[in-house]
């Protein structure tokens, strides 16, 4: 493809699995060259990418946690590198600890969630806006936040200390969609619900979405696939007049 045509590329952070596997293989089948990032999971990383290129894709996973500005900085080095651009920004990278009450958290715990859950986030988004903004002489472009609907719920008795800090990825996308929205980039952020996704294993229940299907009022979990269509919408020229929003992918909870 010549670089006149050359095809949008869209960064999903957390890339190798769930939510971020999801939108990769469905950004590819939409025409996207895909880089993704990870931390653990060479393995499942790699055979995202190999299903972008089984797409007819390019593709590129770097391993990057997005909480060490290092990594970022390396991470968007890799994409100048290898596509010379980045249209879109998803932030999708996060963790959770197993369920708890506040008082049973640990501090290094509280740390680790807000660094990778809030700060990692804006580090990513740092380094998209000296590549994105008009300002930099850039084409503009999109970046999508991953939030959850535990950011309105407020995950009581479970994870208080993961809602708290998808409630300061929420705020960042207030003030960021506005610091920006003149310079060709558009922000806005995503609630997932009740998802089915390996992370409830790290919380330590992995049947957590039947456990509560019956309190939503679809009376169902989502699907990775149903996300990542959200993400898409958010990135594509449909939502060209959608900044510094918020859509709820949550069967109504």
């Amino acid at each position: 493809m010549s670089t006149l045509l050359q095809a949008p590329v869209i960064l999903i952070t957390g890339g190798s699995r769930g939510v971020g596997a999801a939108t990769a293989r469905l950004a590819a089948a939409r025409g996207y060259d895909v880089a993704i990032s990870y931390v653990s999971d060479e393995a499942a990383a790699l055979a995202v990418a190999n299903d972008v290129r089984a797409a007819g894709r390019r593709a590129l996973a770097v391993r990057a946690d997005s909480a060490e500005p290092e990594q970022v900085a390396a991470l968007f080095a890799a994409i100048d590198r290898e596509f010379g651009r980045v249209d879109v920004l998803v932030n999708n990278a996060g963790i959770l600890g197993p369920q708890s009450h506040l008082e049973d958290l640990d501090f290094a715990r509280m740390q680790r969630i807000f660094a990778v859950n809030a700060i990692g986030p804006m580090l990513c988004a740092q380094q998209a806006v000296k590549r994105m903004s008009h300002r930099h002489n850039g084409r503009g472009g999109v970046v999508i936040n991953v939030s959850s609907g535990a950011a309105r719920l407020g995950s009581p008795n479970e994870y208080i200390d993961y809602a708290a800090s998808k409630g300061a990825l929420e705020t960042f996308t207030i003030g960021f969609a506005k610091e920006v929205a003149r310079d060709g980039i558009r922000v806005n952020c995503i609630r997932p619900g009740h998802i089915y996704t390996d992370m409830h294993a790290s919380g330590g229940e992995p049947g957590r979405v039947d456990r509560v299907k019956d309190s939503i009022p679809m009376g169902r979990g989502g699907q990775p696939e149903e996300v990542a269509r959200a993400i898409l919408w958010l990135a594509s020229d449909e939502a060209s007049f959608i900044t510094g929003t918020f859509l709820d992918v949550t069967g109504g909870k």
